[in-house]
């Protein structure tokens, strides 16, 4: 019987990191999009949205917390996703050179 082992590196592990990095920031992308758009009520698509601001924010709320809304008129602008996204990539960036050694 033949074993079959795959060989995981430090560079994989980093990648994978990374990855996971990106792929939270597109959720903070596609919560930001959601928020400027009212789609119509569909079972599915409530499940996806519900799914999207359960996932981000625990995250955004941490730099909510520390920035303000910015008026801009009679509106505002949130700028906790563009913050945390930047801070997400770079402490991503770091932390998986630091694992890839």
């Amino acid at each position: 019987m033949t074993q079959l082992l795959a060989a995981i590196t430090r560079n994989d592990i980093a990648s994978y990191v990374y990855t996971l990095a990106l792929v939270y920031a597109v959720l903070i992308f596609i919560r930001i999009l959601l928020s400027w758009f009212r789609l119509p009520y569909s079972r599915w698509l409530n499940i996806f949205i519900e799914f999207v601001t359960d996932v981000t924010d625990p995250y955004l709320n941490l730099w909510r917390r520390f920035l303000p809304m910015v008026r801009i008129g009679p509106g505002a602008i949130d700028l906790s996703p563009m913050v945390g996204t930047i801070v997400l990539l770079l402490v991503a960036g770091v932390v998986s050179g630091l694992i890839a050694g």
